[in-house]
């Protein structure tokens, strides 16, 4: 596999210089092996803003909602609660057994979401907090209809 290039145009006025650079790379790879040229609109990506604003909110849950583990009520760490709550996007839940036994979730990665979706999983959050009590820390609060509006 040869090397990637990864070329961001953030303003209209970037395409010219990044279009060169491009053209420059083609001529330079193309007697060795063939170039396949992609374009990925990135709109619509989840923003760092929305990713900064959930873990304020998973710490919040975490502090003051109690949850079964393993048979006992118990506080859990804000990761455990992202599993939890992401997975409360779809209406359908993947196990697979562990390789030591156990079970395993599979779910969605955060990562992988679109503005649209975290938003969603941002008002989740939100209304799973409000049904079991919990008073939002400010940074949890902050840009809050932001995120109403994207979905």
């Amino acid at each position: 596999m040869g090397k990637q290039l990864t070329y961001t145009i953030r303003t209209f006025e970037e395409m010219q210089g990044t279009l060169a650079r491009i053209s420059s790379a083609i001529g330079r790879g193309i007697e060795r092996a063939p170039v396949e040229v992609s374009l990925r609109h990135q709109d619509g990506k989840r923003t760092l803003d929305q990713n900064r604003k959930l873990w304020p909110m998973l710490t919040d849950v975490s502090r003051q909602v109690r949850w079964p583990i393993n048979g006992a009520m118990g506080h859990l760490p804000p990761e455990d609660w992202k599993d939890i709550l992401t997975a409360g996007l779809d209406s359908e839940q993947r196990v697979a057994p562990g390789i030591d036994g156990g079970f395993v979730m599979l779910g969605k990665r955060t990562s992988k979401m679109r503005k649209a979706e975290f938003a969603q999983l941002i008002e989740l959050i939100y209304a799973f907090g409000s049904q079991h009590g919990v008073q939002w820390s400010e940074p949890a609060l902050a840009v809050y209809d932001e995120y109403r509006e994207a979905a």
